[in-house]
């Protein structure tokens, strides 16, 4: 990958499935991996760091450092939205494009990024896929925000996204024997459990279908 054996990495992440894949998958390369968390104030946010830290706990693989939490609110600029407790969240019948929170890796890279540069981390890896639908999510993008983030800290921090050619059940399946059941990809969970009926539990059950893999996420009801 054209670093140095030395280097760390540190990764984004939710309590999803591929935030969590992807820190295992960094120590195939990287010897110390930091798993950083941006709380933005989302409806999800409670459960899903306490899934993260569960799942986390549970791999406790070597070079896996403990998890940094970092603070970013976006509630107040998103308003009544429906990530933010306001409107309904998108259910299973709605496209991915519903799921769209407006600045996201803009702002989840520009945190970390700070970061990684006052701390010697020279890379940051996100878990986007290829079937990102999202202006924030094209390798035209990052490749700008990269050039743009060095500018600004000037430093050399890398940008990595391992899984952007990958789809879904891709991604679910380089997680076969990790403890997939204790993250969390629910947009509207149900005393700390996956809805079961909102958008991206349903993206998440078409991820373990595919990839021929047993789901045994608590799905509430």
């Amino acid at each position: 990958m054209g670093h140095d054996e030395h280097e760390s990495a540190a990764a984004l992440v939710s309590g999803g499935l591929d935030s969590a894949i992807l820190c295992v998958e960094l120590l195939r390369d990287y010897p110390r991996v930091v798993p950083i968390y941006v709380r933005g104030g989302l409806r999800w946010e409670d459960a899903e760091i306490a899934a993260l830290r569960r799942f986390l706990a549970a791999v406790d693989a070597p070079g896996l450092e403990p998890l940094v939490t970092l603070d970013e609110p976006i509630a107040d600029v998103y308003g009544s939205h429906w990530s933010t407790a306001g409107e309904p969240v998108p259910d299973a019948r709605t496209a991915d494009e519903s799921v769209y929170l407006p600045g996201r890796n803009l702002l989840l890279t520009a945190k970390a990024a700070v970061w990684c540069r006052l701390r010697g981390v020279g890379t940051l890896a996100l878990g986007t896929l290829s079937t990102n639908p999202f202006p924030d999510g094209t390798d035209e993008f990052f490749a700008e925000l990269e050039a743009l983030v060095n500018r600004a800290l000037g430093g050399r921090l890398r940008l990595i996204r391992p899984f952007a050619s990958l789809h879904k059940e891709q991604v679910v399946a380089l997680g076969r024997g990790l403890p997939l059941h204790l993250t969390l990809s629910c947009i509207d969970p149900v005393d700390g459990r996956h809805c079961g009926r909102c958008n991206k539990c349903a993206e998440r059950k078409s991820g373990f279908r595919a990839a021929g893999l047993s789901d045994n996420t608590a799905y509430h009801g």
